[in-house]
């Protein structure tokens, strides 16, 4: 999927660690038309039991881990279809009936929901790969992700709009928050920003401070370069506390003169 010249994983992994001070590993995802290619990744590891692809995620960016699965591999339709895996989006997907009194009070809402989500589409793909973007294991990730504090995911926006400047606009879709993330990069191809859901913090590892960024790799270098010139204007995470009470001018002369 992705036609662009492949980044220094290893530098880019260590300017968005340093520059974010990121407590996870950034990952990569990479989407394959033919399951024998996932296969032949060096030392891909395939899943002993089922798993929710949060799991996945999470052996990706909390363990270091590169995996490899296909739909056989996910527990339902509800993490396949977000990937584009074994064509999950029947009409029983599509009803939301397997939502209906459990995230959602009528099948209406549930159907609404599930028409909402920003997925990949069916038969394209048969397999997909997770691991750190640094690994060396694969040079063309579709897309990158990582998951950082709110404070960490503003700073990176600014990064992203230094230069360029674009109004961004993401959606909530609420559970199956990985729609709003992974679903949306790998299908719309833009910066996606996202509160992590239940499923993923439940499932994930995802910690309750933690929102999730997934991006076309072109994007990461934009964002790093506007970050450090940011940074020579005094702008850095963390951002130190100047203190509620103080008298604001003296601070705010210092990036903006008096």
């Amino acid at each position: 999927m992705n036609d662009v010249g492949a980044p220094d994983w290893a530098a880019t992994t260590a300017d968005l660690e340093q520059l974010l001070r990121l407590r996870s590993i950034p990952f990569g995802m990479k989407l394959f038309r033919d399951r024998a290619d996932m296969e032949a990744i060096p030392r891909i590891r395939r899943p002993q039991h089922v798993h929710t692809l949060d799991q996945v995620v999470g052996q990706a960016s909390r363990l270091g881990w590169t995996v490899g699965i296909t739909a056989d591999d996910l527990v339902g339709a509800q993490c396949r279809a977000v990937v584009g895996l074994g064509g999950a989006k029947t009409d029983d997907w599509k009803s939301g009936r397997h939502m209906t009194g459990v995230w959602f009070e009528t099948e209406a809402d549930a159907s609404a929901h599930q028409a909402a989500m920003a997925c990949v589409p069916d038969g394209q793909f048969e397999a997909l790969a997770v691991g750190p973007l640094a690994s060396g294991k694969v040079a063309d990730w579709d897309i990158a992700l990582f998951y950082a504090t709110p404070g960490a995911m503003i700073y990176f926006i600014n990064g992203l709009q230094w230069s360029g400047y674009k109004r961004f606009d993401w959606s909530v879709v609420g559970e199956s928050a990985c729609a709003d993330s992974w679903g949306r990069a790998l299908s719309k191809r833009e910066p996606s920003l996202s509160i992590p859901c239940f499923a993923e913090r439940r499932y994930g590892g995802v910690l309750d401070d933690e929102m999730l960024m997934a991006t076309p790799p072109e994007h990461l270098g934009k964002a790093i370069a506007g970050m450090r010139a940011l940074a020579k204007n005094g702008f850095r995470y963390p951002f130190p506390q100047y203190g509620v009470q103080q008298d604001v001018r003296a601070g705010m002369a210092v990036s903006y003169g008096p």
